[in-house]
């Protein structure tokens, strides 16, 4: 989950790398640091506890570079601390590093390294000393890195510096994103497009096991000893995507993006009153869908869809889980997986498990080309643009709408929704941007609940079926960015044990969408108001008879539940912003958190 940028050409090298560092911070921010040639030639490495302002303050940004690389740490192994950031130097060798090196423990023993004491607690010391010793061994940094992937296991994504080789990076890459930038007499490396978007939109993709020697006019690419043509892609968004044009913060602006995100999503998908771009998913008697963290809740939302839509067969399991359960899968099944950056480690794990099987594979995800985009059997692609904020909103709004989608068309495929209901589904797509941007040009109910809530120690959801799968999202999402101890329960659950934790103006937030078991979770609500929670109610039903259930009401726009379970996650994402807020958090940078989870 680390951020790794480095860079060759006729600029300033110190400036561009701060600049993409800055960019890449949502990939870890406990620590920060560089490593360049000045203008006689002598290797720098400068590194800082803590955020990239804190390197940024004591660098001199006019120093004369045209050779660096840096990097901004999510710690693994080792503590965040100066010794322990990156980047590392052994001897000849200086690199960084995003991944973890398994064995790097057993590594320590190697015959290679016996005689070298290791001064930081980090895996990646034990990569640059194993890889310093080969290259001392036969001075060839091709072959020495050809060697050292025969020795480190686990997921690396490398950028290295030789030492008095001042006309060349070089990079390495093992389940771990990397790609090569192509500018102008000049180029670049790093952990994802938008680190360089300042300077090209030009862009290599690297496969597993290639080895990259980057110059300021050639790039070449080697994969098994054998040199590897490459082809140059385009990135489709631009910078000002990854810019906060004004908000105070990342997630508020990408929480304003959603009704854009939802429309253009819609407009890939469905087109007037036909699906679009979708597969036929009525072959399948079963789908598994294997995700993690928020991307896990948009499936089980879409499990309540497709049972009830489908009548379909719906397993859902968190990634680091199902890759090591037992799976009863044959050909009549489908894996869907969910990953915003295409990159989570866990899930793609599942995903190359599950196609050793011979089992159909679909991703759902945002990045082109990312490694589950190009790994699954099938692709289908948010349209969410970048998001910078380490809790995720838009994108989570995006692959639950895809999810309701598939759900939908394979609902019709089966000729369970018919015509006349399919039209007033399709009018409710067509509508929901307008209802979200509703949602969004009055805030002030969720501010003043903030204001209300801001300082309690517990806060818990509540709800039935689908819209328990709701509450686990708003869940996650408060302790995220407010760290506020934060539980969701299906309603009906909550007396069984956990009813013990309310207490006097404990907030009980709860979402009531279904009219078929809404009594149900209202006599739940009832049960926590008798011991003084404090209650807020979301809800799409008419709460006139229960008035005494709540101390808020925030209502919800009744469409079709096909549709409807995405307004009031924005309800619960904004409510959480403004808590945090409120408590003075750190909302796109929340502490031992990182946006992209690419180690396991």
């Amino acid at each position: 989950m680390c951020g790794i940028i480095g860079y060759i050409g006729k600029k300033k090298a110190i400036p561009v790398i701060i600049d993409g560092l800055e960019t890449l911070e949502y990939r870890g921010y406990d620590s920060s640091g560089i490593a360049y040639y000045n203008k006689k030639k002598e290797l720098k490495i400068i590194k800082e506890q803590g955020k990239i302002a804190i390197l940024k303050n004591i660098l001199n940004l006019n120093e004369e570079s045209n050779l660096g690389i840096g990097h901004t740490r999510w710690a693994t192994h080792g503590q965040p601390s100066r010794i322990n950031s990156h980047p590392h130097n052994v001897g000849n060798i200086t690199l960084v590093h995003n991944g973890i090196i398994e064995n790097y423990e057993e590594l320590k023993k190697h015959p290679l390294v016996k005689n070298y004491k290791f001064i930081s607690k980090t895996d990646t010391e034990v990569a640059c000393a194993i890889i310093n010793s080969l290259y001392n061994e036969n001075q060839d940094i091709l072959k020495s890195l050809e060697e050292s992937q025969k020795l480190l296991m686990g997921s690396y994504a490398l950028a290295i510096i030789v030492n008095n080789d001042f006309e060349h990076l070089y990079v390495m890459k093992k389940d771990s994103p990397l790609i090569i930038g192509v500018g102008n007499k000049e180029n670049y490396v790093a952990s994802d497009v938008p680190a360089i978007l300042k300077y090209t939109k030009k862009y290599i993709l690297l496969n597993e096991g290639d080895i990259g020697i980057v110059s300021n006019k050639n790039i070449k690419v080697y994969n098994q000893k054998k040199l590897v043509k490459k082809k140059i892609l385009e990135f489709e968004w631009d910078l000002e995507a990854g810019m906060k044009n004004g908000y105070e913060h990342f997630m508020l602006k990408e929480i304003f993006e959603q009704p854009k995100v939802i429309e253009q999503t819609i407009k890939e998908y469905i087109n007037d009153y036909d699906f679009i771009n979708l597969p036929d998913l009525t072959k399948y008697n079963r789908i598994d869908i294997v995700a993690c963290g928020s991307a896990y809740h948009t499936g089980l939302i879409a499990k309540y869809w497709f049972e009830e839509y489908c009548n379909m067969e719906i397993n859902v399991d968190i990634a680091s889980e199902y890759r090591y359960k037992k799976n009863f899968l044959d050909k009549k099944c489908l894996l869907i997986v969910i990953s915003q950056s295409g990159e989570t480690a866990d899930t793609l794990a599942s995903l190359r498990l599950v196609k050793e099987k011979k089992i159909d594979t679909l991703a759902i995800v945002n990045v082109v080309g990312s490694s589950i985009a190009r790994e699954a059997k099938n692709v289908l692609y948010i349209k969410a643009g970048p998001e910078i904020a380490v809790a995720t909103t838009k994108a989570y709004s995006a692959q639950a709408l895809l999810l309701s989608i598939l759900a939908f068309k394979t609902s019709v495929d089966k000729k369970i929704i018919n015509i006349k209901e399919k039209e007033q589904i399709i009018n409710d797509y067509h509508n929901l941007s307008l209802y979200i941007q509703d949602i969004l040009s009055n805030t002030k109910i969720c501010e003043s609940i903030a204001k209300k809530i801001f300082k309690a120690n517990d806060i818990f959801f509540l709800g039935r079926k689908i819209d328990y799968a709701i509450v686990m999202e708003g869940s996650l999402k408060l302790k995220e960015i407010s760290y506020i101890h934060s539980e969701a329960y299906p309603s009906g659950e909550l007396k069984h044990g956990s009813i013990a934790l309310i207490n006097k103006k404990t907030p009980v937030i709860s979402v009531i969408t279904d009219e078929n078991i809404a009594l149900k979770t209202i006599s739940n609500i009832k049960e926590t108001k008798a011991r003084g929670a404090y209650s807020i109610v979301l809800s799409s039903l008419n709460m006139d008879n229960n008035k005494e259930c709540y101390d808020d009401l925030i209502k919800i726009e009744h469409i079709h539940s096909l549709v409807e379970p995405i307004l009031p996650i924005i309800y619960l994402q904004l409510i959480s912003y403004y808590i945090a807020k409120l408590n003075k958090r750190d909302i796109d940078k929340p502490k031992n958190l990182a946006k992209s989870v690419t180690v396991e």
